[in-house]
């Protein structure tokens, strides 16, 4: 069984902030297999059952704030029994262009409260991330702000194109592994397919 987990804020005034782009991938990977949020019995957390291929998978959406994650999640990882090699976890990240992703087995958080919420739950570094990128402000903006902030009219496409991509990696990474996920999706590709500069 696999656990996909997408960060955010819970509550419709955040739904569509760049901070909560991790949450949107698993919602719309669920639409794509009808599948329903319930919340999950006493976890802090929405769940759904899919199947991908002959795996099954839970996608989850914690009802807590970002930087409480690391509580639904372990909770989860308790219920479903889930070993860390099956646990993916989606979230944004300022250092990455929008249209860039990069998935890793492993690593610190790099300033994602998320992330850190979940590594100091599980006491471990070792799961695998999928880092959405929503870019950089300009200097004279506010990070935390920022990324509690809507894209841009211009940025709205791309940032569609790169979610869509996060579902591709979703399914190679569930079907495929995490070695071909990353030979794919970190290899320089922006949402579309086009190669970018280096």
């Amino acid at each position: 069984m696999k656990l996909i987990v997408g960060l955010g804020n819970p509550g419709i005034f955040y739904k569509d902030t760049r901070h909560n782009a991790g949450a949107r991938v698993v919602k719309s990977l669920a639409g794509d297999y009808k599948a329903i949020f319930k919340k999950d019995g006493a976890i802090s957390a929405l769940s759904a059952k899919i199947k991908i291929g002959r795996h099954t998978v839970i996608l989850a959406l914690p009802l807590t704030f970002m930087n409480l994650s690391g509580q639904a999640v372990g909770a989860l990882i308790k219920k479903y029994k889930i070993e860390l090699a099956d646990l993916l976890v989606i979230c944004d990240d300022l250092d990455l262009d929008l249209g860039r992703l990069k998935i890793r087995p492993k690593g610190a958080s790099a300033g994602q409260r998320g992330l850190q919420s979940i590594i100091d739950n599980l006491g471990v570094n070792n799961f695998t991330r999928l880092r959405l990128g929503i870019g950089r402000p300009q200097q004279s903006t506010d990070a935390a702000k920022y990324v509690l902030s809507g894209f841009l009219p211009s940025e709205k496409a791309g940032a569609i194109r790169t979610e869509g991509l996060a579902k591709d990696c979703c399914r190679v990474w569930i079907e495929r592994g995490i070695i071909e996920s990353m030979n794919i999706f970190n290899s320089g590709c922006k949402a579309g397919g086009e190669k970018v500069n280096e």
